[in-house]
């Protein structure tokens, strides 16, 4: 299955996000915890080799606890900070909020030593489209700062936020880059929601999505509708009929069947699934470049 897909405005962002490496001073990078690998910008372990880094994996109330553990030993075994956490919810955003006052500290030490003025720690928050980096930048700053959205592309354009007198953050557009290495990268950002659905067969996805859920989360997939023993393409007429999915003729509605699966796959309907293990990629997939 080939995902297509046109950059268009995320050209000119991602020029503006490597102009802005030299104003700031930390970059929070939003992954979405179900796919960290893909998820990740390449980009910045070059253009930002040497800024100090927190990762957040966002959306870790959806994703496999168990596996986001194993993401999350492996950030800090490359020694970079890393918290799991739910943009929606508050118990994770004091934990964010210290790890970010370590770094203002931290910082701050370095300025007093070279004699130069304090200023507030210029923080560039960044993330892969509809990963939830505008809810989480709402939540740091306590008002609706940034636009919030549950499609891809709502970011047009990077703004400062001032948070209080220590911190500033930089929210900008959410960006995907002109070619994925991986096949598996395009098809994990398309059944999470970062790729428009404009751009991909759902059909071809969700038969994509059954066969990793039937190799990886069998049980899952059978308690929600029942399909031990049944191929691929059985699994999605059985989906079909289950939700009412048919059309003139008491034909099962494949298309339409097709996009109930996805959407209760992307709301955490089906269970709580990662798609990529830290132990299933090569060393240089996870670490800075």
């Amino acid at each position: 299955m080939n995902i297509q897909w046109y950059p268009g405005h995320m050209i000119k962002a991602k020029r503006e996000m490597a102009g802005y490496m030299k104003t700031i001073d930390l970059i929070i990078e939003i992954l979405d915890a179900r796919i960290p690998c893909s998820s990740r910008n390449p980009d910045l372990g070059t253009t930002g080799k040497e800024k100090a880094r927190i990762i957040v994996l966002n959306k870790a109330d959806l994703a496999d606890p168990s596996v986001t553990g194993l993401w999350t030993d492996e950030f800090l075994r490359q020694q970079i900070s890393c918290l799991p956490m739910d943009a929606r919810g508050k118990e994770s955003l004091k934990k964010l909020m210290a790890m970010i006052d370590r770094a203002c500290a931290a910082k701050k030490e370095r300025d007093r030593k070279r004699g130069i003025l304090e200023r507030p720690v210029r923080a560039m928050v960044t993330g892969i489209p509809n990963v939830g980096k505008s809810t989480l930048i709402n939540m740091i700053a306590g008002k609706s700062s940034a636009k919030t959205g549950n499609k891809p592309g709502v970011t047009r354009g990077s703004q400062w936020i001032r948070i209080n007198r220590s911190v500033e953050l930089l929210d900008t557009p959410g960006i995907l880059w002109p070619k994925f290495e991986r096949r598996e990268t395009g098809l994990y950002l398309a059944m999470t929601g970062s790729i428009s659905d404009t751009v991909f067969n759902h059909r071809e996805l969700s038969l994509e999505l059954i066969r990793i859920l039937k190799d990886r989360y069998g049980e899952l997939l059978d308690r929600k509708y029942a399909t031990a023993g049944l191929t691929e393409e059985e699994t999605l007429e059985k989906i079909a009929v289950t939700r009412g999915c048919i059309m003139k003729g008491n034909t099962p509605d494949l298309d339409k069947a097709s996009d109930v699966l996805l959407n209760e796959f992307k709301n955490g309907g089906i269970g709580r699934i990662s798609l990529e293990r830290p132990e299933n990629f090569p060393e240089k997939a996870v670490a800075d470049q």
